[in-house]
């Protein structure tokens, strides 16, 4: 808890059928900061997921990489034989799933937060070529935001309301706008993030304070046809219901480490759909990867600073307090 340890390793050699990365910049995710405050068990290989890098070494069996391609790190497609491919659940792969969380058997040691990184073919995509390496490390958290906006069907016309402005939460916003929202309103404390939220697109933004009166203003009372969680706090769960519309859509985005208490009776009335989105699909990286070139998602503005592996401690303590003004930090294990 709230302690971080550089620890040496070999050399990485590739594993079977695999490659060896050499990480450009590693992104510092919400999970991962939640990890440091609480000490809860983590993944390894999850201590520092959201990286990008160089192909540098290849075994002899790996196929479809070779020396020096650009990759970004992500989840193989669904594997078409576990008990949940085979019921036709392919979104549900069981193969898939023990990617994200870590748990495969391929999974290495230890994450991006250090030089090189021994990884599975299954779970490279090659980088869009016009993408910058800063650009490349924030595709796994544009790519989160996707699938969550994709979770919620959106629809033409709607009030998305996004609760907190972090990364995810920022992005999630431009991907409702994206997906055709008629407006986007953001509830996030801090004024800074505020002001981001509105640069990339926010129709306006509100503080916790003034939330109630700001979407009641824009929706003349009815509340938002759907709300997205990005906060990962227990309090703002409910929030999030009582910001909704009757039968509107709520998804739970940010991951909160604690028990949460909910109104069950205004969940009910409300006839509110609850829904909850974890990692991504394997196809979701290329059409990320593809608005992110465009310039339909910016991810440079929410990039406020990058760090080397001896100040890794201190950035997520800076990111963990709730008056931080970084958003995203990247991590250099190069420096």
């Amino acid at each position: 808890k709230e302690k971080v340890e550089i620890q040496e390793f070999d050399n990485p050699t590739p594993p079977p059928g695999g490659v060896v990365v050499d990480i450009s910049y590693c992104g510092i995710c919400g999970t991962d900061v939640h990890a440091y405050k609480s000490g809860d068990p983590y993944p390894p290989s999850v201590c520092g997921h959201e990286w990008a890098g160089t192909v540098s070494r290849i075994c002899n069996s790996a196929k479809g990489f070779k020396e020096g391609d650009r990759v970004v790190v992500g989840v193989p497609p669904s594997c078409g034989k576990c008990d949940a491919c085979y019921a036709g659940n392919y979104r549900y792969c069981l193969t898939t799933f023990l990617v994200a969380r870590g748990r495969d058997e391929l999974a290495p040691n230890h994450g991006g937060f250090a030089p090189h990184i021994p990884v599975g073919t299954n779970r490279l995509i090659k980088t869009n070529s016009e993408l910058t390496d800063i650009q490349a490390a924030q595709v796994e958290p544009t790519t989160i935001a996707l699938h969550a906006v994709n979770r919620t069907s959106p629809e033409l016309g709607i009030t998305a309301l996004i609760i907190g402005a972090g990364p995810i939460g920022l992005i999630v916003q431009q991907w409702a706008n994206i997906c055709g929202a008629n407006q986007t309103i953001v509830i996030e404390p801090s004024k800074i993030r505020r002001e981001l939220a509105q640069k990339t697109g926010a129709t306006i933004t509100a503080t916790p304070d003034n939330s109630v009166e700001i979407v009641n203003e824009y929706t003349r009372g009815l509340g938002a046809d759907a709300v997205f969680e990005c906060a990962g706090l227990p309090g703002t769960i409910q929030t999030s219901v009582d910001l909704c519309r009757r039968g509107g859509k709520v998804c739970l985005v940010g991951l909160s480490n604690e028990l949460a208490t909910i109104n069950p009776g205004i969940w009910l009335k409300k006839e509110v759909t609850v829904v909850t989105s974890m990692a991504y699909l394997h196809d979701e990286f290329e059409v990320a990867m593809g608005m992110i070139a465009d310039g339909r998602i910016s991810v440079d503005s929410m990039h406020s600073s990058t760090v080397g592996l001896s100040d890794l401690d201190g950035a997520l303590t800076e990111l963990g307090d709730s008056n931080t003004n970084q958003t995203k930090i990247l991590v250099d294990p190069n420096k």
